[in-house]
Formats: C-alpha cells, structure tokens, sequence
C-alpha cells in the first residue's frame, strides 16, 4: 500500500496537489461555520439525577435561577427610596426583557431574606438559558455598574460560564499570538532551511481546516463543546511538526546517501509512512476512549482529536510526499549558516547517551525513575472537582460576586440546592415534613418550600407569592434548599447526598439537582467508566504496537514506562494547582484538580508518548530487523531519531506551555501539564529508560509466542523493499 502511494505521489505529484489543494478549500468554506455551531459547558452526565431535575426545573418551573445580581446601595440604606427606587426599577425591567424568567429580587413580596447582613447589599435572581451567550452578555451589558443610587455587578452560573468562556478566548488568543511566531522560528532552526520549515505547517494547516469541517457536521447534528476548538489548533500544528520533520528528515538522509528522488521517496513513504501511520492509529487509539464518558465536553475532544489525527496523517501520506517529488533537491533551498548540522542525519549525542545507558543501566536509570516517582507522590494526595469560580482571575466579576455572597450573606442563594419531583406531590403535609427535615441538616440556612419557609427544623414563614410558584400547574413540587456552605467543598457535597438519602416528598421520583449536584453525578459518571476508558487505551495499544513490533513484551515495555512518565506529570500538576505550589507566578487559586482536564490530559499525553514510542522503536526495530544486535539497534535508533523526536516535542512544548499565560486555571494547567509531560517522555523516557529497560531485556524484548508470530505475519504492518544495512556489530559478549 505505502509502496503505491509512493508511485502514485511521484507520478501524479501535480493532480495529487490540485485535487488536494480543491479539498482543503471545500474544507475551509465548510469550517468556517464551525464556530456558530459549537457550544460553552458540556461537563455534566445528561443522564444523571442532577441533570434529570435541571430538565424538571426547565419544564415546569422556568429553570433554576442561574443569574444573580448583586446590588449595593450608594448610600448603605437599602430601604432608603431612592436606592428602593432603583432597585424596584432594576427588577421590573429584567421581568420584562425576553428570555429572563423566574425574577425575584429583595424589593418583591417575601424577598426580605435576600439582603446581606448589614443591609447594605442585595440581590436580584432570575433565570436565562445558559446556551445562550448572547442573552447572558446582553443582561450584563443593560443592567450592571453604575445606576444612581445603586451600584450592580453580576453573576450566578450563567454570567460565570460567560465569563470563563471569554476569558478563555482571550487566552487562546494570546496563547496563539505568542506560540505560533515562536514555532514559526523554531521551525527554521530545526530544519536550516526556510523551504523546508513550511511542510510541516502546510499538514498542520491542512490538519486544522479538514478538522473544522468535522467539527461542524458534527456541531450540526450532536452537542460539541467550543473547547474542542483549542485540541485542535495545538494538536493539528504539533502532529504536523512531528510528521513533517519525520518525513522531511529520512528524505533528506536518502538523498544524503545518494539515492535518486524516485527511489529516496519511495523509501520515505515506505518507512516514515509507516511509522506515521502506527503513530496516528497509537494516538487516535487513546482519544478514541472519550467517547466512553458521558459528559460532551469529553466526547468532544474525542471528535476534534480523531479528526485532526486522520486528517494530519491523510496529509502527511500524500501531500507532502508529492511536495517532495516536485521539489527533489530544492528541499534545501534557503539554507541557513547551521544547515549541515542539522541535516545530518544522526545525532552523536543521543547514540552516546544510549550507549552509557547499555553499559551502567541502574547507575543511569534508577536517579531518573527515582526522581519521576517523587513527581507522581502527590498523586497520593489528590482531589478532584469540577470549574468553579476560582478558575477565574480575581478581577473577574462573577467571581466577586460569589465571593461576596458566601461571605456577607446568610446561605448562597446562588448556589442553591434544588429539590423537585417528577410526579404530582398533594399531600401538603409530606412537603413540609421533608422541608423541616431537611431544614435540621447541618449547614443547611433556610428551605424554601410550597407550605413555607423552614429553617432548623421549623416553620419561619408563612407561603407568600414566591412560595406558591413551588408548586406547578400539575402538582410536581419544586424546594430550595439555601446553606452557607461553599460551593463544590466536601462539605457541600456530603450535604447533597445527606439530601438524597432522605424519604423525598416524591419517593424515588424526587431529584436533588444544583451546582454541587452535578459535581457529585459528574465524578461518578467519570469514574464509573474510567477503569474501561483506561483498559480500552492500554488495550489498544497493546494491539497496535504488537502489529508494529511483532513482540509482546515491547507493548508491555512501553506501556509500563508511559504510565511512569504520565503518572509524574499529572503529579507534578497536582503539586502546583491542587497545593498552590507556583500559585504566586502563575496567578491561579489552589484548587482540587479539574476531572474533566485530567482525563484528557491523561489520554492526549499518552497518545502523544506513544508517538514517541513508535518514532523510536520504528528506527530501532530497522536496525534489528536488518541483523544488528540489541544494542547496536538501540544506539542506532536513538542516534538516527534522538533529534527528530526531541525537536518534535521541543516544539510542540512551547504550543502548550503558551497556554500557562492565560488567567484560567484549568487551561493554565493543561498546558503546563502537556508540555512537561512531552518533555519528560523525550529526553527521560527515550534518553534513558527505554536503553535501560532494552538492555535488561536483551533478546526477550523481541519475544512473541509462534502463534502470535505467524499472526503478525499475516496482519502485521511491515515494510516493503529491502530492509536498511546493519551497522557494524558490537562485539559478543556486549
């Protein structure tokens, strides 16, 4: 196949070019609408309990309240009439816009509880669709800062996914205007040469465009998280640095060693190709295990990352080897002062480290593993929940406005927990046994319920307009529970489950909904099909590298050693962002780890290592296959890959450590934990641990069962046409 594609882009490299260039334009006329279609959120289980009230709650009873307005009197004297005024006037015209429902404020009927305890502050609640980021802009934009005689800022969950969304823009966009120029320069210094430098971006770019137009087929007829959008600029740019500098590499050495164009490409596509493609399946192999998580955000990531992968290897198969056959020699062209040294093609320093490795493996390897499992200890210690406020900078005006509600009013009524039932409730009396019982909870401030207002167990007040909307046309009752507990804390989510093991009003049919519910529902839904995500990737990847190697015990090898350096990383993240450890040069709050970016850190880095893994093992396996000894092999490999795959992951580091300037945690976090865990894998893992665990191995590193070895001779992946010269033995004993 890869022998076909070689003769193909080398006879038709014009039509291939032309056909190509028309499909990348159709892609990018398609992707352009991929933006109108992907959407904020995504991280709750749509089949969850929480998520089953929020649907109750929309039907029924207008939606939770997801907007708050916090209204501070000039003059410290809410009831004073001009500041009554105003806040009367604020709550009528929010009544009115359309698409606010559920209203309440302080100056309404029974609204007495929503002032701060020294009565200088209010509030003002209602509910919004929280897809709908122009309302949420628009609410903010008419009804907050200065107004006479009160001052209103906002927030809730709505204008917080508002923000967070536009803060993460602005990041991106900084992120990008600061890695893109960086790699651009980068490039030309890993290649010595302009002309080449522009391969790889041309599949990165290809990689994007073909991406996008995914996207939005898909965007058109499922949810697709806007995040997706993110992977796939940094991903398509990276996997297309990592592929150009595979294929531009060995092209260039066959040259080198005086091979026609024909024969110099046919040879690139046959090895390189194979590599690549091994590398692309190892890759979408471990993002194909998001698609076992319900939560879209998740599964999103899964369809940008397939589809970047597919498409930058698709590019990489057949653009790049027709751009070869054209240019031939001129590959070269604009050649730098410092050409010839980085396109030869070994790298002495790396064969030399292998070598040290192979003759003292413990004394070289064992500081290294001992210093990798100091990096994963926090793991021990690790907590996880979801984007709250805090991901937030401080300056972030629903992040204020959280802040002030947990710590100068009685209960959050932002974050309140919801109680409704899925089946008409007429017992009147059931209602307000459950509310006083709930009332007794600890933390728990006030229940508002259909029969009244409760709190420590019994009635405060007596059912006003606010109460008699907790009550819907068929039956179905809706309570709000209010604690002055602080969101997404231990604290918080014991209560919820304190809530649902309680007899509900509605029996089985009653749901707990709220922010601390969905954080409770989120987790489990994540950690209930984690143990399958994971054996789904390691299993996969079992497979594909058995096909590639022939061996069992390399995928073990490789599996093993992957996990070290991921379980490092995603330590090493936890040291910083969960303990506060660099909080002060960052910027972040120290918070628990964000479960969703922890799963798709896990599974991008361990795709991106395995890439590494084939990169490497591709080369060696070469050396082995053409008669040389293990070591020879693995000296030879690393001489011949150690600058292509350090140069990959050097590159595609900076891309994600531009992430770590933006003011968002979570994002800040993905970067810095990618681009450690990149380099980590490169130099530690391939520098070190890989010779270390090839030299204990010795010939058992190639062991297969026969059966397994006649079936890798019959579905295995292997090239075509005569395998490389051995370099000189080492001799026996060695």
């Amino acid at each position: 196949m890869l022998q076909r594609i070689a003769d193909l882009t080398h006879r038709r490299a014009r039509l291939v070019l032309v056909l190509s260039f028309l499909v990348v334009v159709a892609m990018g006329a398609l992707g352009v609408g991929a933006f109108g279609k992907l959407q904020g959120g995504g991280f709750d289980d749509p089949a969850s309990p929480s998520s089953r009230a929020a649907e109750v709650l929309d039907e029924k009873f207008g939606g939770e309240q997801n907007v708050v307005l916090l209204v501070r009197a000039e003059d410290g004297r809410l009831d004073a009439p001009p500041a009554k005024e105003a806040g009367r006037e604020l709550t009528e015209g929010l009544a009115g816009q359309p698409g606010v429902t559920q209203v309440m404020s302080y100056w309404s009927p029974g609204g007495s509880a929503l002032a701060s305890r020294d009565g200088t502050e209010a509030l003002v609640t209602a509910h919004i669709d929280e897809d709908d980021s122009d309302l949420a802009a628009a609410v903010s934009d008419k009804w907050t800062g200065d107004r006479g005689a009160v001052t209103v800022r906002a927030g809730g969950s709505a204008m917080l996914g508002e923000d967070i969304n536009g803060q993460v823009a602005a990041d991106l966009a900084l992120a990008e205007a600061i890695a893109v120029p960086l790699t651009l320069l980068l490039l030309v210094a890993a290649f010595g040469s302009v002309l080449a430098a522009l391969l790889p971006l041309a599949i990165g770019l290809i990689a994007i465009l073909g991406t996008f137009a995914e996207l939005y087929v898909l965007g058109s007829l499922t949810d697709v998280s806007v995040f997706s959008i993110n992977l796939t600029t940094a991903l398509g740019l990276g996997l297309g640095i990592d592929y150009g500098l595979l294929l531009v590499s060995r092209f260039r050495e066959r040259l080198g060693a005086g091979d026609e164009i024909a024969d110099a490409l046919r040879t690139t596509v046959r090895t390189a190709g194979r590599t690549i493609l091994f590398s692309a399946a190892t890759v979408v192999a471990a993002l194909s295990a998001l698609l076992l998580f319900p939560p879209y955000f998740l599964r999103s990531f899964a369809y940008a990352g397939m589809g970047v992968v597919a498409v930058a290897a698709l590019s990489a198969l057949f653009v790049v080897p027709a751009l070869l056959a054209l240019l031939g020699h001129r590959v070269n062209r604009g050649r730098l002062p410092w050409a010839e040294a980085v396109r030869k093609p070994e790298a002495p320093l790396w064969g030399r480290l292998a070598g040290t490795v192979f003759k003292r493996p413990a004394l070289t390897a064992l500081p290294v593993l001992a210093v990798l499992l100091l990096a994963a200890s926090p793991l021990l210690g690790a907590s996880f929940g979801s984007p709250d406020e805090r991901v937030l900078p401080g300056s972030a005006e629903s992040r204020q406005v959280s802040a002030a509600l947990q710590k100068d009013f009685d209960g959050n009524t932002g974050d309140a927990v919801s109680v409704v039932t899925r089946e008409p409730v007429t017992s009147d009396g059931r209602v307000a046994a459950y509310a006083r019982e709930v009332s007794r909870l600890d933390g728990v401030v006030r229940v508002q319920a259909p029969t009244g207002t409760y709190a420590e167990g019994r009635s405060v007040r007596a059912p006003g307009p606010a109460e008699k909307e907790l009550t819907a046309q068929d039956r179905t009752r809706k309570l709000s529970v209010t604690t002055r507990l602080a969101p997404s804390s231990g604290a918080a989510q014991d209560l919820v489950r304190d809530i649902r093991a309680l007899d509900g009003p509605g029996g089985a049919g009653t749901l707990v909904g709220g922010r601390d519910a969905a954080l409770i529902d989120s987790k489990q839904a994540i950690g209930d099909r984690l143990p399958a995500a994971v054996a789904m990737v390691l299993g996969t990847t079992f497979v594909l590298l058995f096909l590639f190697t022939g061996s069992v015990v390399q995928p073990l090898r490789a599996i093993v050693l992957n996990g070290i350096s991921l379980a490092a990383s995603i330590g090493a993240m936890v040291w910083v962002f969960q303990d506060g450890h660099l909080s002060s040069v960052l910027g972040f709050t120290p918070m628990p780890m964000d479960t969703s970016m922890t799963v798709l850190l896990f599974c991008i880095v361990f795709g991106l290592s395995m890439d590494y893994e084939v990169f490497v093992t591709s080369r060696v396996k070469e050396l082995h296959d053409a008669g040389a000894d293990t070591r020879t092999a693995v000296t030879g490999g690393l001489s011949r890959t150690g600058r292509i795959v350090t140069m990959a992951a050097g590159l595609l580091a900076v891309s994600f450590f531009a992430f770590t300037t933006g003011e968002v945690s979570f994002l800040q976090m993905f970067g810095l934990g990618s681009g450690l865990a990149i380099l980590i894998d490169a130099v530690a893992v391939r520098g070190v641990l890989v010779p270390a665990a090839m030299r204990l191995l010795g010939r058992t590193a190639w062991y297969a069962p026969r059966p397994l070895k006649r079936l890798h001779d019959r579905a295995g992946l292997s090239e075509s046409g005569p395998a490389e010269e051995p370099e000189p033995r080492t001799p026996a004993g060695v």
